[in-house]
């Protein structure tokens, strides 16, 4: 046995725990730059906590201009705020795209360079300074994650900064603060949580060296991740359509938050697998929702590998309240996915990758540009070459499962627990 689990130094769940922010802002630093969003700044929520912050600081500097994706430009004009004030505390308020932008920030405040000196896994050379991180969507996990995601206008993907030095501090989880989350975002942002779990609890199993948990970011499933991913579904499957039909209904809201939390935690160290890695090149040349994304290519991916994962595919169908009694597991698995199809169209992800204006003539280059993205994609449980990833794309751009037979055709006959 060996393991680990890492995350923030204290974790806050629960409505109204929101209170807290100013004294935990206070007693980690006295200059203070707050990241968040245009939108989110007008939110009343949102509003009283910088206003509470800055009473009980010396200097706050508001930087609210995050846009989606953290492309480059916001990293230097947030590195810019960061610098006014000499800051030496960040507050996180807004979804992924906010957080991963205070993780960059906090990096290159501490240790200088540019996001670019950091791309890859474990490049960061130490602590960083101190990040409060409050989300105000259920879905990327990054109040927990050791991942900061970003856009490189030379790259024809999104790149990923991964180091155990970029776990946020605090992780404030308020599900008060989701109420207003509209429901495209709350559909986009849930269906990443799920992703999060299901890939989590599929992902290939690797051994390890006794300094591979300090060295390595994502280290592949165990019981450990396997208890918080399954949590985690069990939460998101039965409230991420009541949250999106019903904004207002707090118990889902409350299981989203809770759920993406759990998720956060079991892919922080089992890692995301094939749904990611081929999303990053698909995002960036389409620039659609990250979580639009991975929901779309998480059946394609799990239909590849179905025999590889039938057994853990079952036991996801009974996590998700599916009878799958008297079922064998690979009759389990395909209720699963039947169940998750339903899902995804209740939730309004389109069906196939031409519905969000993929070209075909671009899967295979989409399927090799994933192919390098080692760290995602060294955890898919089948085959990783260009071949069986084109051939999950080609399944997803036609809306035929069946076209990922070739992926299926070739998983090897080792076990999967």
């Amino acid at each position: 046995m060996l393991e680990t689990v890492r995350g923030p130094r204290q974790l806050i769940v629960g409505e109204g725990v929101a209170q807290n922010i100013p004294r935990v802002v206070a007693e980690s630093g006295s200059r203070v730059l707050i990241l968040t969003d245009q939108v989110l700044l007008r939110q009343p929520g949102v509003a009283e906590i910088v206003a509470a912050v800055q009473e009980k600081a010396d200097v706050v500097k508001v930087f609210s201009d995050a846009t989606p994706d953290v492309p480059l430009t916001d990293v230097d004009l947030a590195v810019s705020a960061a610098a006014e004030v000499d800051a030496d505390v960040i507050l996180a308020i807004g979804g992924g795209t906010v957080i991963d932008l205070a993780k960059i920030v906090g990096v290159i405040r501490r240790h200088g360079g540019t996001p670019r000196d950091f791309y890859g896994e474990s490049k960061v050379p130490g602590p960083t300074i101190p990040l409060i991180a409050v989300p105000t969507t259920s879905g990327t996990g990054s109040e927990l994650t050791p991942v900061s995601v970003l856009t490189d206008p030379d790259r024809e993907l999104k790149v990923g900064v991964s180091s155990v030095y970029i776990v946020p501090d605090f992780a404030i989880v308020d599900p008060e603060l989701t109420y207003t989350c509209p429901a495209t975002v709350t559909a986009h942002s849930g269906i990443d949580a799920f992703c999060h779990a299901v890939e989590s609890y599929t992902a290939r199993p690797r051994a390890h060296g006794p300094r591979d948990p300090v060295e390595q970011v994502f280290l592949g499933r165990n019981p450990i991740t396997d208890h918080y991913a399954l949590l985690a579904a069990e939460r998101i499957a039965r409230s991420l359509h009541r949250a999106v039909r019903d904004g207002g209904d707090t118990d889902a809201r409350a299981d989203m938050s809770y759920g993406s939390m759990l998720a956060g935690i079991a892919f922080s160290h089992a890692g995301n697998a094939a749904p990611h890695a081929l999303q990053y090149p698909i995002g960036a040349a389409t620039h659609t929702p990250h979580g639009l994304g991975v929901g779309l290519l998480l059946p394609y991916a799990l239909d590849a590998v179905k025999d590889a994962v039938a057994d853990r595919l079952a036991i996801l169908a009974g996590v998700c309240g599916l009878d799958v009694t008297d079922a064998s597991d690979a009759e389990a698995a395909d209720t699963f996915l039947t169940w998750l199809d339903r899902l995804l169209a209740d939730i309004g992800i389109p069906p196939t990758l031409a519905d969000i204006g993929v070209a075909r003539a671009d899967l295979p280059r989409f399927a090799q540009m994933a192919s390098g993205v080692t760290r995602l994609i060294q955890n898919h449980p089948g085959p990783t070459d260009t071949a069986s990833l084109t051939a999950i794309l080609e399944a997803a751009w036609t809306g035929d499962r069946a076209r990922s037979a070739l992926t299926s055709s070739r998983i090897s006959d080792r076990p999967s627990t």
